[in-house]
Order: structure tokens, then sequence, then C-alpha cells
């Protein structure tokens, strides 16, 4: 074999015309040239063109390793005037538009990215921290072009997952009848929803006919005005949690009550029910029992708490048409407890009464939606934080919504 075609081979990059190699160092340069008529192509539409100028001369690319050797392309980077997209660099075969790395390169920094962290893919391909989310956006950008992950949506699940500190985080849409990511985007209000919808398109919105979500009053207002025939299914999951964190706001006044009147026994007894008031009945330990029974037996405010508690998570538990009509009597019951924690999750149920019966219906919860924001934080953590957000969202779509490309010459795996 020709020493040209070994190296072309190996650096796997076709249609050019190997120019000669050297070594500068510890590094290895090809030079190359493209053939004739892949040569004055628009580098954004691949149109042929009329030159500009030469650009910044001559310009090289990163290339797979050899072992333990680094390998760089050297090429012409003229300009050309586009009659669309006006002077833009000539397009290159072997790489994408903006990339100091070829095809290969890039695609091998995905694939590792979604089986190892950010750090590691940095040191073993021997480029910075940042650069990797650089790729990451690039690859996506590239493989979207051929994917549409909001076509065919017809029930999806909004959520909202924090990404850093400091309130930073990403509203997250996801479908529910592939389980796939299918979008996100930095911050949690209207304005940020309304990108998603516009995105959609007034034909696609037309087709959703059913949304989870949690409480959350932007992304309700936003999907009935976006999406007129779909129905908004409140989480079961959130409602429950309004009801423990009710349970826990009735505990920590009684616990404040007695330990102001200085009964410091009786505060530390009311302290110590926090994990038997919030857990179900099956997962209780036999002391945690135990200090249930001393609240029933005393009749307090606590216990009557706890039961409208497990009344409303045992009544979303139950048949559509059995369930709707208890959560009235459960409504009255919370309204007129006396408790004024439960008092508030009565009237914000009454207020999301419609969302609430279209759950039960539909059996319909934000799990889904919940899984891939736990994914998403597990992707952040073992990459080490991402200081762009949109890097994130890159690497959890290459990881949760089909995008990840093959490894270079492995083929479909």
């Amino acid at each position: 074999m020709r020493t040209a075609s070994l190296l072309k081979r190996i650096s796997g990059v076709e249609k050019v015309v190997i120019e000669g190699e050297d070594f500068e160092g510890d590094d290895v340069v090809i030079k190359v040239r493209l053939h004739k008529r892949q040569q004055r192509r628009c580098s954004r539409c691949g149109r042929r063109c009329g030159g500009h100028d030469n650009g910044r001369g001559r310009r090289r690319w990163r290339v797979m390793d050899f072992g333990t050797v680094m390998v760089w392309l050297e090429a012409e980077a003229p300009r050309v005037r586009c009659p669309r997209h006006g002077v833009v660099i000539a397009r290159v075969t072997w790489a994408r538009t903006g990339s100091g790395f070829t095809h290969h390169f890039e695609d091998q920094v995905a694939w590792l990215s979604t089986n190892t962290s950010q750090s590691a893919v940095g040191q073993l391909m021997r480029i910075a921290w940042r650069t990797v989310g650089r790729v990451l956006r690039r690859v996506v950008e590239e493989r979207r072009e051929g994917v549409d992950l909001l076509d065919g949506l017809t029930r999806i699940g909004i959520d909202e997952t924090s990404y850093r500190r400091g309130h930073r985080y990403l509203t997250v849409v996801v479908c529910h009848d592939t389980g796939r990511f299918v979008w996100a985007h930095p911050g949690n209000s209207k304005a940020t929803l309304e990108m998603f919808f516009a995105e959609l398109g007034e034909e696609r919105r037309g087709r959703i006919t059913h949304v989870t979500c949690d409480g959350a009053e932007w992304i309700h207002d936003t999907v009935r005005s976006r999406c007129e025939k779909a129905e908004v299914c409140l989480d079961a999951f959130h409602i429950v949690a309004w009801a423990n964190d009710a349970v826990d706001s009735v505990r920590r006044e009684l616990w404040n009550e007695q330990r102001t009147s200085g009964d410091k026994q009786l505060a530390g007894e009311v302290k110590g029910t926090r994990w038997a008031l919030l857990k179900n009945p099956e997962n209780l330990t036999g002391r945690q029992a135990d200090a249930l029974a001393q609240l029933e037996a005393d009749n307090s405010d606590l216990y009557r708490a706890y039961l409208l508690k497990e009344q409303l998570r045992l009544l979303l538990r139950q048949p559509a048409e059995k369930a709707i009509p208890l959560l009235d009597g459960w409504i009255q019951w919370a309204a007129a407890s006396g408790l004024a924690a439960f008092e508030k999750v009565a009237k914000t149920i009454a207020r999301q009464r419609s969302a609430v019966e279209a759950m039960l219906r539909h059996g319909l919860t934000n799990g889904r939606v919940e899984s891939v924001n736990a994914k998403i934080r597990l992707i952040q953590r073992r990459a080490y934080g991402f200081h762009d957000p949109f890097a994130l969202i890159a690497l959890a779509q290459l990881t949760l919504s089909g995008l990840c490309p093959p490894l270079p010459g492995r083929g479909l795996l």
C-alpha cells in the first residue's frame, strides 16, 4: 500500500490528495488538498462559489492520535463568496464548520462523553475541558439536522431541574410515549416555555393532547394559552409532596409552641416524630409506629394532619370513578380542619381541580420527566459540572435523545 493511501486510511480522511507529511517536534503534520470538485464550496450550504481571498492561509485540524503521537491535517483555508451566505470560509470534507478537529475526532469525543467524565475525555483526547463542551454542541447540531425530536409529540411532560447553584434551572420537556428527552433550555419561566411552543409550531401544538407538570402557574398558563385542546395533568407526586410539607409545617408549629413554653421533653418527642409522620404506614419501624399511636391517643392536631395526608395519598391511588367523588370530601375536610397549612393545600387543589381530575382519569404522572431530570443531574455530576448550560443540554441529548454517534470505524452500536 502506498504511503498516501495508508495515511488517508489511518486518519479517516477521504476525497483528498496527500501532498506530503512532516514531523514538527513529536507531532506529525499531514499536508493535504481537496479534489477540484470539492474546492470552493460554501461551508454552510455546500454550494460551489467564486473565490474571495486566501483567508488566513494554511490551517490545521486535529486528527485522532496515531498511538501516542499527535497528528494534524494541514491545508489551504480560502474564503468564498456565497450568494446566500456571503463571505464564508470554504468547506472541507473532513471537519464540521468552525471546528479545528476532524469528524472522527469529534465523534469519538462525543461518544466518550456519554460514557465517562468530561475531564477524563479531555485528558485522553488531549484537549481543554471547555473544548469538550464546544465539540458536543457541534456534534448535536449536525446530528439534529436529520432528526426532528419534536415530531409526533402528543403527550408530553414539562418540569424544571437545577443545573447549577444560585437558582440556575433548565426547563425540560419529555415525550410520554417514547420516554425520550426532546427539548430543554436555560430558565424556568413563561418566556422560556414560550420558546418551546414557538419551535413546536402551530400545527404540531394542535396535536398535543396531554401535558403533565407540577403546580407551577407559569407552566399551566402557557400550556392553556398555547395548546387549547390539551388536558393539563397535575403530577400526583407533587400533590402528595404538598401534603407532606403541610404535615411538617404543623409539626414545626407544635414543636415551637412546646419549646417556647419550656416543655423540652414534649418538644423533643414532637421533633422526633418527623419520619413517622412522613413515611408510608407499611414502611414504619416499631418505634415510629409507637410514636404515631401516642399521637392518636393524644388526639392532637398533628395526628389529624397525618390522617389528612394519608387520606389524600390513598385517594390518589384509587380509580378515577372512586377518587373524584372522594376528592370533594377531602377538600371540605382540609378546609374546615383549622390547620392553616392544610387549608392552603385545599385551596391549591381546588384551584387546580381540573388538572387533578385529568391526572386521575388518564393515570399520567411526571414520572418520566423526573427520571430524565435525575439522569441529567447524574450526567452533570459525572462531567464535574458545566459552566455552559447548552453544553449540558447537548450532552443530555447525546445520551437521552438517541443522537450519540457511533465510535469511528465501528458502525452502529
